[in-house]
């Protein structure tokens, strides 16, 4: 399955703090049903890798300020007014979804890599003309006179 809004939401959830059932309830899903629905998502493989990710990020951040070490984790929070920017450092975010890193990476290559054949099928044309023109149907040059 895939990593839905309703996941994510208790993935925050459990982050921020609250308990499982809590968290459930924070995520949209009813109360009657919300400790079954936490005991589920804690299993869920989605889950289980977004928190591993957190986990890994906070070990990371905490190894980096023990040796005296700057890290410089991208900060999607913040406003920006390029989405060149926005999709790089989504993409450069490890505490990210992978499949959402992904995306923004496929979204990022038309930015920073042009297709082949991108011309027009008229620049094409003139493009083969010419290319004709310069083997053996070339035009001589006019004489020159001194």
């Amino acid at each position: 399955m895939a990593f839905t809004d309703k996941k994510r939401k208790f993935v925050a959830a459990l982050q921020s703090g609250l308990s499982g059932a809590k968290a459930a309830v924070a995520a949209g899903y009813s109360e009657k049903g919300a400790p079954q629905a936490a005991s589920r998502l804690m299993k869920d493989p989605d889950v289980q890798a977004a928190l591993k990710r957190k986990e890994i990020v906070e070990q990371a951040k905490s190894e980096a300020k023990a040796a005296g070490k700057d890290v410089n984790l991208p900060d999607l929070g913040k406003m920006f007014s390029d989405p060149q920017d926005f999709l790089k450092a989504l993409m450069n975010d490890v505490s990210e979804d992978m499949k959402l890193r992904l995306d923004a990476a496929k979204a990022l290559m038309p930015f920073t890599h042009e297709r082949k054949g991108e011309a027009s099928k008229k620049s094409a044309k003139e493009d083969a003309a010419n290319k004709a023109m310069q083997g053996r149907f070339a035009v001589p040059a006019a004489p020159r006179l001194q």
